[in-house]
């Protein structure tokens, strides 16, 4: 007994040491994709020469799964179960509060495990009691670890408005200390999803949801899909740091080779949105407002964002508060320019689809000309 004692808190702290590595390697190092792109640069909304409407009339109000945000935009899940992802989350929390907006928290795997890292996520709810919030598991935790008892411990445990599991292959297969396992994750998935009250949202962490993997998640009755595509942050080169850091060069090697793996972020989002009924966050290499607008024409109901939002709260309130402001200011001007004052008009913008976006498109069966042809 003492034995397996010994071995869950020393589980508990290669967990939290893990997580305060991801933000360090986050903040110091550049772990963008290199040669990946996110697809939205071949990506052309349509000007309009006279929008007719006034830039003071747009709305960038939007309603996502029957709550009401200022503007369609969800900071990412990302950190929680130490002292430094806790200062984070409590500046963002305190940000999306005040401008309407929610949040996801990262895995609350080490909260599960020792009840006294809770208020790393707590935090999130207190400083953010009307705003929506994403609880968040691994996919190999539902299939390795935790029943229903446990995810509705996690959802309860910071009042959330949804759950979040999240699917991370890529960066599991990388990890030394990584759980492979997943098999059997979409029959947990639509067990969770017919036992919690809230609804489910299912994300990538990097590398994108295809049409086949979106069909077996809404056949699972899943809310959501985050697709999370590829050219923004890699986990694959967050893990092959770490794997600098700790001299492992079988990681190292994996690292660089799948560096830049997973399906560019505009063409997961293009093939999640053609292939279900569902509402779909477009995340993974989101830059800017414009980027944002173009995933809305794209066909998705929010966009996401993290790394940039990690980097300005390192800096605090004011900074967090100044970037998320900066991308809905730039959100509200491309709808001006393309004449759309709301955002159930921006999503029937006319855009044009360009490059190897466009080829990947019809070679997977998808019509990238359908967007070219719709009209504010």
């Amino acid at each position: 007994m003492e034995q397996e004692s010994l071995r869950d808190d020393a589980q508990l702290s290669q967990i939290s040491n893990r997580k305060d590595e991801h933000i360090r390697i986050c903040l110091e190092r550049n772990v963008e994709a290199k040669s990946v792109r996110t697809g939205f640069e071949e990506i052309f909304l349509i000007h309009k020469a006279l929008p007719e409407i006034n830039l003071r009339n747009v709305k960038t109000e939007t309603v996502f799964l029957k709550h009401r945000f200022s503007a369609p935009i969800i900071v990412e899940s990302m950190t929680g179960g130490t002292e430094r992802a806790m200062e984070i989350n409590a500046v963002i929390a305190s940000v999306v509060e005040e401008l309407g907006l929610g949040m996801g928290v990262g895995s609350q795997r080490a909260a599960l495990k020792n009840p006294s890292l809770e208020r790393t996520f707590r935090i999130v709810r207190e400083r953010a009691p009307r705003a929506f919030i994403i609880s968040n598991i691994g996919g190999p935790q539902i299939v390795m670890e935790y029943g229903v008892k446990e995810i509705r411990r996690a959802v309860e445990m910071i009042e959330a408005d949804a759950l979040a599991i999240h699917l991370n292959p890529l960066q599991e297969a990388i990890q030394p200390e990584g759980e492979t396992v997943y098999s059997g994750i979409i029959d947990r998935i639509r067990t969770i999803v017919d036992s919690l009250d809230v609804p489910v949202i299912v994300k990538e962490t990097g590398a994108g949801i295809s049409a086949e993997v979106a069909r077996m998640l809404e056949d699972a009755g899943v809310a959501c899909i985050d697709v999370a595509g590829a050219g923004g942050t890699s986990w694959a080169a967050v893990e092959y740091y770490r794997a600098v850091e700790y001299g492992d060069a079988a990681g190292q090697d994996l690292g660089l080779v799948l560096w830049d793996w997973g399906i560019p972020t505009a063409i997961s989002l293009v093939e999640v949105a053609q292939s279900v009924n569902l509402p779909v966050i477009a995340s993974g290499g989101l830059r800017s407002g414009l980027d944002i607008a173009k995933s809305i024409a794209l066909g998705a109901s929010m966009a996401g964002l993290a790394r940039p939002i990690l980097l300005s709260a390192s800096k605090g309130y004011e900074e967090t508060k100044r970037t998320i402001c900066s991308l809905i200011n730039q959100l509200r001007n491309v709808m001006f320019l393309v004449g759309a004052e709301s955002i159930e008009r921006l999503k029937r913008a006319p855009l044009v689809i360009l490059g190897r976006t466009a080829e990947w498109l019809r070679v997977r069966g998808f019509k990238p000309e359908i967007y070219a042809r719709r009209e504010v």
